[in-house]
C-alpha cells in the first residue's frame, strides 16, 4: 500500500476515534467544586449549585436525571445562567430536570438559546470570532419556561435586581439578560450595591466585560455567568482555544478574577476596591443539537462554597 494511502487511513483512523470520544465526552456529566471567599465574618458556609447552557429537548433524559441528581448537594440557592431550551418542546424536560432543585431559593437568567432555535454554525467561524445569532430561526417558548419557573418561586434576574434572603445571608444580587445578543440592559439596575448586604452578586449568561466590569465597580463580590461551555472543544493540557466572547481563554470556566488576576494570595471581597470580584463562569452541560461533542472539556455543574474572607 502506498505511503501517502496508508497516511491518510491512519489520519482517517485518528479522526474518527477523536469524534467517537468527543461524542461520549458529551454526556460524561461531572461536578466542579470550587471556593470563593466572599462572606462577612461570623457567616456559615453556603452552597450555591450554579447550571448553565442545558440545552434540553426531549430526548435528553439522562441528562435531566443527572440534574435531578444533585438536589442530593443539599445547595442552599440554585443559580442557572441561561440556555435552558433546544426544543420547542423542552420547556416540561427542563422543569422535570430540575425538579426538586424547585423547591429551594432559585435565581436564574435567559440566554440567546432560549430566545431562538439551534441552527447549524459553521466550525471554523466559531473559531474566528464570536456566533452570530440569526434572529430568523424560529423562536422558542421562553415566555413558557420564565412562567413555570417564576411560579416555583424563582426569581428572573433579565435586566432586573432583587434582595433575597438566603440561609440567614441577605443578598444583594442584579443580573442582565442575554449580552450576546444585546439584550443586556446594565444601565436598568446600575448604581452602588447595598453597603449594608451580606453579599453582592451579578448574574449574566455570557460574561462580556462590558457587564462584569460594570458590576465589579458598582461594588459585586462575585459574578456568575455561562455561555462559553468552557471552549467546547479543547487542546488537553493547554485548555481553551476560544470563549465565544471578549473574555479571555485563560477564564472560560471556573473560578477567577473579573480583572483576570490569579486567586494566590488575593483573600478578601471583591468590589471597587482594587483586589477584583470573584468570576465563576460555568462549562455547562449541553451542547447545540447540531454539533453534540466536546473535547478536553467534559459537561459540567459547579458547586461553589461561599466562606468568609
Amino acid at each position: 500500500m502506498p505511503r501517502f494511502t496508508t497516511a491518510l487511513l491512519g489520519l482517517g483512523a485518528v479522526a474518527a476515534a477523536g469524534l467517537g470520544y468527543s461524542v461520549a465526552e458529551a454526556h460524561r456529566y461531572t461536578l466542579r467544586r470550587e471556593e470563593a471567599r466572599v462572606l462577612p465574618a461570623g457567616s456559615r458556609p453556603v452552597r450555591v449549585l450554579h447550571l448553565s447552557d442545558l440545552h434540553m429537548t426531549p430526548r435528553h433524559q439522562g441528562r435531566a436525571a443527572w440534574v435531578r441528581s444533585l438536589d442530593n448537594l443539599n445547595p442552599d440557592l440554585v443559580i442557572v445562567t441561561g440556555d435552558f431550551l433546544a426544543h420547542q418542546e423542552a420547556v416540561p424536560t427542563v422543569v422535570d430536570a430540575l425538579g426538586p432543585l424547585l423547591d429551594r431559593p432559585g435565581l436564574f437568567v435567559l440566554g440567546s438559546n432560549d430566545y431562538y432555535g439551534p441552527g447549524v454554525v459553521k466550525p471554523w467561524r466559531y473559531l474566528m470570532a464570536p456566533s452570530d445569532v440569526d434572529e430568523q430561526r424560529p423562536p422558542l417558548p421562553w415566555g413558557d419556561l420564565v412562567k413555570a419557573l417564576t411560579a416555583e418561586g424563582w426569581t428572573d434576574l433579565d435586566n432586573a435586581s432583587a434582595r433575597i434572603s438566603v440561609a440567614g445571608l441577605d443578598i444583594d444580587v442584579r443580573g442582565t439578560d442575554d449580552p450576546h445578543i444585546e439584550r443586556d440592559r446594565y444601565d436598568d439596575v446600575a448604581g452602588p450595591y447595598a453597603a449594608d448586604a451580606d453579599l453582592r452578586l451579578g448574574v449574566t449568561h455570557a460574561p462580556y466585560r462590558r457587564v462584569i466590569d460594570a458590576m465589579q465597580a458598582d461594588g459585586a463580590d462575585l459574578v456568575i455567568a455561562g455561555h462559553t461551555h468552557g471552549g467546547q472543544l479543547c487542546v488537553p493540557f493547554w485548555g481553551a482555544l476560544v470563549t465565544n466572547c471578549d473574555l479571555p481563554t485563560s477564564q472560560a470556566k471556573g473560578l477567577s478574577r473579573v480583572d483576570g488576576a490569579d486567586l494566590a494570595g488575593m483573600p478578601g471581597r471583591g468590589g471597587p476596591d482594587g483586589r477584583g470580584a470573584y468570576l465563576h463562569v460555568s462549562a455547562g452541560l449541553g451542547t447545540s443539537p447540531y454539533a453534540p461533542v466536546r473535547f478536553a472539556c467534559p459537561p459540567e455543574a459547579t458547586l461553589l462554597t461561599l466562606t468568609v474572607v
